[in-house]
């Protein structure tokens, strides 16, 4: 069985790879090569280069979470939410190499993009857990896929910035946040008549099977001529 150690060796050499190689020119014996194990043990650690750029993503959700400001509770919903997201920009930043090889991979080829998204789909679940923001079902779906192509968005812009400030990934985010706001309200105003048309269309289905069982309950009902008179007594 493949040691937590020997995974951590591997993953930090594809990511080291990935700094100087393209993605597709990373190969499993590649890494098996570099960091030095047999490629049964890079077997019994990671199966594709899928499962180890889902390992970086959830190595950095890790951290994010681990350093989670918990004096930013009692601040609005989309201030904790930049905080978290900006954490997540600092967790990315020793491996700035690699990330740009992940998403010039990704443009290149839509398949691997589709790959990459339901990653960062998981992955921003857990950021929006981590800035407290409740949101489940269907609705928690759409929310994190939406801040998955915002982040994108603010990944590119880090990517091509060296200001250690990053005053233009900040005000990206910014943006991409007060776009997802707005979003937001048209999406809880869509659930909130989504919601008014379930519950009337379930009165109305009711109201109907109420009308069908009393219908039938008249139609089964037999007249009683018991008490009249004969004819003609």
């Amino acid at each position: 069985m493949t040691t937590a150690k020997t995974k951590q060796k591997i993953l930090q050499t594809f990511l080291d790879l990935l700094s100087d190689h393209p993605y597709e020119d990373v190969s499993l014996p590649l890494v098996a090569e570099k960091a030095k194990i047999k490629l049964s043990d890079m077997r019994g650690a990671y199966g594709s280069k899928l499962d180890l750029v889902a390992a970086f993503a959830e190595s950095v959700d890790k951290t994010v979470l681990d350093e989670r400001d918990e004096d930013m509770h009692d601040q609005p919903p989309r201030d904790r939410l930049f905080d978290v997201l900006m954490s997540r920009i600092d967790a990315l930043d020793g491996h700035k190499d690699a990330v740009r090889a992940l998403h010039r991979a990704a443009r290149k080829d839509p398949a691997l993009a589709l790959d990459f998204n339901r990653l960062e789909v998981r992955s921003q679940k857990w950021m929006l857990i981590a800035a407290g923001i409740d949101v489940s079902g269907l609705k928690a779906g759409i929310v994190a896929q939406g801040l998955s192509v915002a982040f994108a968005r603010v990944v590119g812009v880090w990517l091509d910035e060296d200001d250690e400030g990053m005053p233009r990934t900040m005000a990206r985010l910014d943006k991409e946040l007060d776009s997802g706001s707005a979003f937001m309200k048209r999406l809880n105003g869509i659930e909130g008549f989504a919601k008014g048309m379930r519950s009337f269309l379930r009165k109305a289905s009711a109201g109907r099977r109420g009308r069908r069982r009393q219908s039938q309950d008249d139609g089964d009902h037999e007249p009683d001529y018991s008490s009249e008179e004969p004819a003609g007594a």
